[in-house]
């Protein structure tokens, strides 16, 4: 049975692994620095505008926040990085929620890692990347706000990422745009396939 992405609802948030859903759903876990549209995608592929709080002020968020997809699994929203109008301290504790979270044994089937394309890998991208080809987690590469670039544009950035340690063997990056909804579909069918569940319930 195809997964239904528009049965998605917020199921709640956690500011420490002890306030953490334990009822070992799978998850499909969302990181990203702050601002790179991982808000966009849930409520893209959730077919909601509002359903994930895009905020004007990125950071603001510090917690993991849940979604449940069709009461089968979780997308996992983890605190943004890298936002420069925080405190140190403040950027320390989004640093060390999410080092525990993925060290965690938390019945995490995929990351998706989000990055805007526009941009060259920050080093805390470099270092997930570096985290998750060492993991044994199957993981993919979001490239958002891919409505930015020409096509050729696009390819030389591909190329760039591919010179980042870890990437090499990577999956091919996906391309995601939340204007034209460039890509939904290949990320829906991305998080159906961890669950052998294709087709999925497009739109």
């Amino acid at each position: 049975m195809a997964i239904n992405f528009r049965k998605t609802v917020f199921k709640g948030v956690a500011a420490k692994l002890d306030q953490c859903p334990n009822d070992q759903l799978p998850e499909i876990v969302m990181s990203g620095r702050s601002n790179v549209g991982k808000s966009s995608l849930i409520n893209a592929l959730a077919g909601q505008s509002k359903l994930a709080r895009v905020s004007n002020t990125p950071g603001k968020t510090r917690m993991v926040i849940y979604f449940e997809v069709d009461e089968r699994f979780y997308l996992t929203d983890l605190p943004g990085y890298g936002y420069a109008k925080v405190s140190k301290e403040v950027k320390a504790g989004f640093s060390e929620l999410v080092d525990q979270y993925l060290s965690a044994g938390r019945p995490i089937v995929m990351v998706m890692h989000l990055m805007d394309i526009r941009h060259k890998p920050s080093a805390h991208d470099m270092q997930m990347i570096s985290w998750l080809s060492s993991s044994g987690t199957p993981w993919r590469i979001v490239l958002t706000k891919s409505d930015k670039l020409s096509r050729q544009q696009i390819n030389k950035q591909v190329q760039e990422l591919r010179k980042v340690p870890g990437m090499k063997e990577a999956s091919q990056p996906l391309l995601f745009s939340a204007l034209n909804r460039q890509g939904l579909t290949e990320v829906r069918e991305t998080i159906a396939e961890v669950f052998d569940d294709i087709p999925v319930e497009n739109d």
